[in-house]
């Protein structure tokens, strides 16, 4: 089936997913091998030589995910930090330089921080919702503008459109990490910019049962997709194909699930707002979040995730995540079921005593898809506990 002009539910369906043409299985067989017969030395079947190289499962997952994105290409990767990390060692040498926002996951921060900063790559932390402090971060020696928005776990926007032209006028490779809004509500590639990160494990695969990571190139950047694909290939941090398999079977229900996940996560921030016990809550679905407006212009919903700021600070936070019920504590996000997580001490504890630092009062929700009046129940009878 041709979907190139399709909607983006019946893509998220059908790109990439023809029938089987020898038993006529609505769903595309899972490829769950290592290597393939050869027709003679080099004589490959499909151009399939071997899995790290090339897999029909992943291809696939690939084909649906850039179909996703509106992108020209998709890259599968065993978990969201392998994508990071391929795509960066691709594009950054020593001594080059990248700019990230202050307020970003703090496997990513570590990444460049730790990991590459071994390297010899330095990095500026902005306030990429600030355009001015991003124009101001640019040297000469940058290579690359990192933005996440919805931001985590503050829930910053930043204005992709602008930040794009303003990283390609000083020759930068602009990545938008697109995980917390999914592409069924933001569509980064077609306001400007050339890599779309995703960790899979959350919204798209959406079940809390698979691990991991793709990217997706906009049309025009093919030279970059290929110099990437030789880094995943030769360093190998691939998807396996049945991870390709539970993850693109999520997909097929991302529309469906973020109308419900963003539905849930507004009742809930609209009753926090409310609270007494609550001093700020973080979700641009809410007209008090300084980002609403450049939200509601860039994004066709405000997605599941909210975090919230105990006035008691610390102490009300941690007994706020440890005593919910539905609400189960946890690392990740994206599932079915809703999360509560500590930042401070769980996801964002690699950054503490550094400029992208989560304040100690805040408390980060996966809101899931359950009847949100339980959710609700859940929220009030743990604040009442306080």
């Amino acid at each position: 089936m041709n979907t190139d002009h399709a909607r983006f539910d019946t893509r998220a369906i059908h790109a990439g997913q023809a029938f089987d043409p020898t038993t006529g299985a609505v769903i595309p067989p899972i490829y769950q091998t290592s290597t393939y017969v050869q027709d003679g030395i080099g004589g490959l079947r499909g151009g399939y030589e071997y899995s790290r190289g090339g897999n029909p499962t992943r291809d696939a997952l690939e084909a649906q995910l850039a179909a996703l994105e509106g992108g020209a290409h998709g890259l599968s990767f065993a978990s969201g930090l392998a994508a990071e990390d391929a795509l960066l060692r691709t594009v950054l040498a020593p001594g080059d330089h990248v700019i990230i926002g202050n307020d970003v996951y703090g496997g990513t921060h570590r990444l460049i921080r730790r990991v590459f900063g071994a390297w010899d790559v330095r990095d500026t932390t902005v306030d990429t919702s600030d355009l001015d402090a991003v124009r101001a971060a640019i040297e000469p020696a940058t290579g690359v503008l990192w933005i996440e928005t919805p931001s985590n776990p503050l829930m910053k926007i930043s204005d992709v459109a602008a930040l794009a032209e303003l990283g390609h006028e000083a020759g930068l490779v602009v990545v938008v990490d697109n995980t917390f809004a999914s592409p069924a509500l933001q569509q980064p590639l077609a306001l400007g910019a050339d890599v779309v990160v995703h960790s899979t494990t959350k919204y798209l695969g959406g079940h809390s049962d698979v691990v991991g990571g793709a990217l997706v190139f906009a049309a025009g950047r093919d030279e970059l997709h290929d110099r990437v694909k030789f880094t995943q290939f030769a360093a190998g941090a691939v998807s396996g194909p049945f991870d390709a398999f539970l993850t693109s079977r999520g997909i097929k229900t991302l529309g469906v699930r973020m109308q419900r996940h963003s539905q849930n996560a507004l009742a809930i921030a609209r009753r926090l707002e409310e609270h007494a016990a609550i001093e700020q809550v973080y979700y641009p679905g809410l007209e008090s979040h300084p980002g609403h407006e450049l939200a509601a212009r860039q994004m066709s919903g405000f997605g599941g995730m909210l975090s919230i700021a105990l006035a008691g600070g610390g102490e009300a936070a941690r007994r706020f995540a440890e005593s919910t019920t539905l609400f189960q504590l946890a690392e990740s996000l994206g599932g079915v079921e809703s999360l509560v997580n500590y930042p401070s001490e769980m996801t964002h504890a690699s950054v503490r005593g550094t400029e992208a630092e989560v304040p100690e009062s805040v408390v980060r929700l996966s809101v899931g898809i359950e009847d949100v009046d339980d959710l609700l129940a859940d929220i009030d009878q743990t604040l009442d506990r306080l």
